[in-house]
C-alpha cells in the first residue's frame, strides 16, 4: 500500500494538479478548515461547551496524552462529536466540526492510582451526556496537524495544556453513576451501558477515561472503540447463535462517504469475513490493488483482525445488531471498496454506519449463492472474481466451485 503522502509528489504538485489521483487535496483540505476558523482559535484561553469530549492517545504508553477537547462555541455543541448521527455529513462538514474541538494534552499514567483534580474533571466531563460549560488554559496558542486516522474520528488543534475547569455541573446518569462505581468487570460494564440504550460512543469514553472494569485504567481512545465493538459483538454473536438460519440468500448495498459496502447472508451455521480493496487513487490505494480480509467462524476471531484492524468490528457489528433485531442467524460475507472520493480519514464509525445503511438498503432476496453474489458483482469497481479468489469463507463451500461464481452479469 502507498502511504497516505508521498514528499516528491506532493512537493511536484503542490494540491494544484491532483498527481494522487484523489478528488480533493487531503492536505489543502485540512489547512483550508484551519484557515476558516483561525480566528476563533488565535489564543490560549478557550472557554465554550464541551460536546463531551475527551481522547487519549496510545503514543508512549503506559504513559499516554490525555486531554479535553472543548470548541471556542456555548450551547448545544453535542453535534461536534456524535459519529453516528453523521449519516447525513461530508468529510468538509466532519473536518470542521472536528477541527473546532481544542484539546488540551497533558501526559497520565494509564494505572490510575491516585485521580489528580484536571484528571477527576476530565473524567466527569466523559460521564456527562449533555454539552458541558469548560475553560481550559494552554501553554501555547493550539495548533492543528495533519494526523491521519482511520481509527477515531480527526483530532483538532492542540496544546500543552496547563488547566482545566468544568464551569457547570455535567449531567451524569444514575445508571452510569452505578455502573462506575460498582465492582463490574469491564465486559459486563460495556454490555450493561449498551442493553441500557446508551451511545456506543458514550460507552468508549467512559472506557477510555478509565471509568469501567475492576481495575480501572485509561486506555487510548483507538483501542477502547475497538474494545467496545469488539465486546458488544462477541455478545452478539453468542446471542445469535441460538436463532434459526435465514430463509434465503440476501444482498444488501450501499454506498457511504466515499466507500462502497456490500453484504451477503447465506442460510448457513454463522461465519463472517470482510473483504476490502482500497482502489487505485483513494486514501491509501496502490497501483495494483489487493483484497485484504479477516474472517472467522461460530468461536470468533483467533487473535486480532490484523489485515482490515478496526474495520472488521465495526462492520461485523452493524450486521449482528440486524440479525439480532430479526432474531435469525446467518453466514455473512461483507464487501467494502474505498474510492477516491474517500480523501480523507474520519474513523471506522464511517464503517459501523456504512454497513448499517447497507442492511437497509437490500438489493434482493435469491435462491442461490450465485445468484446473490451476481447481483452485489455489479456494484462493485474492483475484478469480483478476484474478492471471490481471495474469500476464505467461500473456500469453506468445498462442494462448489470457484466457476459457480464467477458468471457476473456485464
Amino acid at each position: 500500500m502507498t502511504q497516505l503522502f508521498n514528499s516528491k509528489l506532493c512537493a511536484i504538485c503542490k494540491g494544484r494538479k491532483l498527481l494522487c489521483g484523489r478528488p480533493t487535496c487531503p492536505i489543502l483540505e485540512r489547512f483550508r478548515v484551519a484557515k476558516s476558523i483561525e480566528s476563533k482559535l488565535n489564543k490560549r484561553e478557550i472557554f465554550g461547551s464541551s460536546p463531551p469530549s475527551i481522547f487519549v492517545g496510545e503514543y508512549g504508553y503506559p504513559r499516554v496524552r490525555i486531554g479535553p477537547l472543548v470548541p471556542p462555541i456555548e450551547g448545544n455543541t453535542s453535534n461536534l462529536d456524535s459519529p453516528l448521527k453523521w449519516e447525513d455529513k461530508s468529510i468538509k462538514d466532519i473536518l470542521y466540526y472536528r477541527s473546532l474541538l481544542v484539546m488540551g494534552e497533558t501526559k497520565a499514567d494509564v494505572h490510575i492510582k491516585k485521580s489528580g483534580r484536571i484528571l477527576g474533571e476530565v473524567q466527569e466531563l466523559a460521564m456527562s451526556i449533555r454539552p458541558v460549560d469548560s475553560e481550559i488554559l494552554l501553554k501555547r496558542k493550539p495548533v492543528l496537524k495533519v494526523l491521519p486516522s482511520e481509527f477515531a474520528p480527526p483530532v483538532g488543534p492542540k496544546a500543552e495544556l496547563l488547566d482545566f475547569e468544568l464551569t457547570e455541573n455535567p449531567r451524569i446518569p444514575r445508571r452510569t453513576d452505578y455502573v462506575v462505581s460498582d465492582e463490574l468487570k469491564a465486559e459486563q460494564a460495556i454490555m450493561r451501558l449498551y442493553n441500557w440504550g446508551f451511545d456506543e460512543y458514550y460507552i468508549i469514553r467512559l472506557l477510555s477515561a478509565g471509568l469501567l472494569g475492576i481495575n480501572k485504567k485509561l486506555v487510548p481512545t483507538r483501542w477502547s472503540i475497538t474494545a467496545v465493538q469488539d465486546t458488544i459483538g462477541k455478545n452478539l454473536r453468542k446471542e445469535i447463535l441460538t436463532y434459526p438460519e435465514i430463509g434465503d440468500y440476501e444482498a444488501y448495498f450501499y454506498e457511504f462517504l466515499g466507500n462502497r459496502y456490500g453484504v451477503v447472508l447465506m442460510p448457513e451455521s454463522y461465519a463472517f469475513e470482510l473483504l476490502e480493496v482500497w482502489l487505485k487513487g483513494s486514501l491509501f490505494g496502490s497501483a495494483e490493488p489487493q483484497v485484504i480480509h479477516d474472517h472467522e467462524d461460530f468461536r470468533g476471531i483467533k487473535g486480532y483482525a490484523v489485515q482490515t484492524t478496526g474495520a472488521y468490528y465495526a462492520a461485523r457489528l452493524s450486521v449482528l445488531e440486524t440479525l439480532r433485531a430479526r432474531r435469525r442467524s446467518a453466514r455473512i460475507l461483507v464487501f467494502r471498496e474505498v474510492t477516491p472520493k474517500y480523501y480523507a480519514p474520519v474513523g471506522v464509525w464511517q464503517i459501523r454506519l456504512g454497513v448499517k445503511k447497507a442492511m437497509n438498503s437490500p438489493v434482493g432476496r435469491f435462491s442461490t449463492l450465485a445468484e446473490a453474489l451476481n447481483s452485489l458483482g455489479q456494484f462493485l469497481e474492483h475484478p469480483f472474481e478476484r474478492y471471490l479468489e481471495k474469500s476464505w469463507l467461500l473456500k469453506l463451500r468445498k462442494q462448489q466451485t470457484l466457476d459457480d461464481f464467477l458468471n457476473i452479469s456485464p
